[in-house]
């Protein structure tokens, strides 16, 4: 869950630390004093696309920063897999925005990037805001939406799918017009030859470049290779002469005193050593030859493998691999026919096993459409509707519609009233049954995805911080009052922050802040405070009856809290 949010020179925020807690976290405040901002600060650190505009005027950057209690194998993999260091159950994200548009991103105080924060963000929180779904609700994302209930597991579809399509873009090239492959196998025959005139040996490359080192540097590997013989075997007052010479004055020394006898042996060790290492050196300063026709050669060679490496891979392998994949081909070009027979029948096979796959997918999300649009429909008619909605699944098997994610579409249709027809969600007019429609649909989704089910995809994701920008637009009264208990609910599991207008939602919460703008030295400043249970009576009050508090405003909000808590 999230621990700590901090905002520094972010848009009216001038410093700001809100510690947070497990349950429902509400967040209230006049219009404008800044409440969305926290949230859009928050977001930066999912990976949202920053802007040098947010930066507070008169100021060099801005800086959010977080504290997550996150303790998940998918997300110490995305660490791992990014070069970075995992904490045992925090993670600390800190993101800099400067006034002159660059930025920068830490992640347990050590650099990364902004597509890390991404690869995080799905194992750490989810921002609901009221159009927020709905404006991203294209039909890749409802079927994402489908799958996470499910738990489809995805590899399978999409590994067959690779299969077939690899075999049919190969049967393809074989299928080119005539004149289209005479001028593709002119140029696969032009590559073939130049890269295996150049005969090329795997880590070829790298061998060179070590080899070059040493031409490039000979006279002073050979300097220093002397040099350190001599010093230690082989000159007048070398180390090994010097040892020697000492030996001789303990082995007089031992003759008297016996305790000198482990200190010889030793020295006699050392002297070993010593000359071990000096004639290895001398040994290997024998073999240093300065060429410079050598090295040339071996610049010369480099600087064509470069030029290969540009062309067809950035490796020595990938150039390699290029080579044997056009060798590959051009034999398919020239035994098109029989080639062309024999990939008809591996597509046959593998357009098979892609169906097997796609219509056992197909199937697993039939039965879990059911589930979810009856699920959704009871969670909606929760929320003070009577409503009907339904999960349309369709699609055909034939291969136009294939995909790697299977070849369904999925709709999401609803009906507000009892006798209206079922219409698709993201045409809902009115924005309460919209945000009622869409809480009710992601707090199932997301009931499913961190469920007990069996599902890999299910379990990765782990237990996401919730958050909900100002759901509760266009409704009131009994609606809202559905709504908060809902939240409520969903907050016994998960860790939920919510931002709302109404005090029907505010009384539910776990822990209450007030956001508040004000004006002193001549700026505007937005701040952030817990509020005690009094405190919490007064902003209710004052969210019923406006900024002007009456007994009966503040009986009411009593009697709120005493109901919902």
């Amino acid at each position: 869950m999230l621990l700590e949010l901090r905002v520094e020179n972010y848009a009216v925020i001038d410093n700001v630390a809100v510690q947070f807690a497990s349950g429902l976290n509400l967040l209230t405040g006049e219009t404008g004093a800044g409440k969305s901002i926290l949230i859009d600060a928050l977001a930066l650190l999912l990976g949202d696309k920053a802007s040098a505009d947010a930066v507070r005027h008169g100021t060099d950057k801005a800086v959010v920063a977080a504290v997550f209690e996150a303790e998940s194998k998918a997300l110490d993999a995305v660490l791992q897999e990014n070069g970075l260091d995992a904490d045992e159950s925090q993670i600390i994200l800190r993101r800099e925005i400067a006034s002159g548009g660059k930025g920068r991103v830490f992640i347990n105080n050590q650099p990364a990037t902004v597509a890390v924060l991404r690869q995080l963000a799905p194992h750490l929180a989810v921002i609901h805001a009221q159009n927020e779904a709905v404006l991203s609700f294209d039909a890749a994302s409802r079927l994402a939406l489908l799958d996470g209930f499910a738990g489809c597991d995805l590899a399978s579809v999409a590994g067959a799918f690779a299969a077939w399509n690899t075999i049919r873009n190969r049967i393809a090239d074989l299928e080119r017009d005539e004149q289209d492959r005479l001028r593709l196998m002119d140029l696969w025959n032009f590559q073939r030859k130049e890269i295996a005139a150049a005969n090329l040996h795997p880590e070829e490359d790298a061998k060179l470049e070590a080899e070059k080192r040493l031409l490039a540097n000979s006279e002073r590997i050979l300097s220093n290779a002397m040099g350190a013989c001599d010093a230690l075997y082989e000159g007048n007052v070398s180390a090994s002469a010097l040892i020697r010479s000492a030996a001789r004055q303990l082995e007089e020394l031992a003759r008297v005193d016996e305790n000198f006898r482990d200190a010889l042996t030793q020295l006699d060790s050392a002297r070993i050593t010593v000359e071990d290492i000096g004639q290895t050196l001398r040994d290997y300063a024998e073999d240093i030859e300065a060429s410079p026709e050598r090295l040339a050669e071996v610049e010369d060679r480099l600087a064509a493998l470069d030029r290969l490496k540009r062309k067809y891979g950035p490796s020595l392998d990938e150039v390699i691999a290029f080579g044997a994949e056009l060798d590959r081909k051009l034999s398919e070009m020239e035994n098109k026919d029989d080639v062309l027979r024999r990939l008809r029948a591996e597509l046959a096979q593998a357009a098979q096993r892609y169906l097997a796959s796609a219509r056992a997918l197909s199937r697993h999300r039939y039965e879990a459409a059911r589930k979810l649009e009856k699920q959704v429909e009871s969670e909606v008619n929760e929320l003070a509707m009577k409503a009907r909605f339904k999960v349309e699944l369709a699609g055909s098997d034939e291969d136009r519609n294939w995909t790697s994610r299977g070849f369904d579409t999925v709709q999401y249709l609803f009906s507000a009233n009892p006798g209206e027809p079922l219409a698709p969600v993201e045409e809902i007019a009115s924005g309460g049954e919209l945000s009622r429609v869409m809480l009710a649909l992601k707090t199932t989704v997301e009931a499913g995805i961190t469920g007990h089910g069996r599902s890999h995809a299910r379990r990765d994701i782990g237990q996401r911080t919730l958050v909900f920008d100002e759901i509760d637009a266009g409704i009131g009264g009994r609606a809202a009052e559905a709504v908060g208990r809902k939240l409520k609910q969903l907050a016994v599991t998960k860790q939920v922050l919510c931002i709302t207008h109404l005090p029907q939602i505010a009384s539910f919460a776990d822990q209450h802040f007030m956001i508040e703008k004000k004006e002193a030295g001549g700026r505007t400043r937005t701040s952030v405070r817990a509020l005690d249970p009094a405190q919490r009576t007064k902003e209710l009050a004052r969210m019923i009856s406006g900024a002007r508090l009456t007994d009966t405003s503040i009986r009411h909000a009593e009697e709120m809290l005493k109901a919902n808590q």
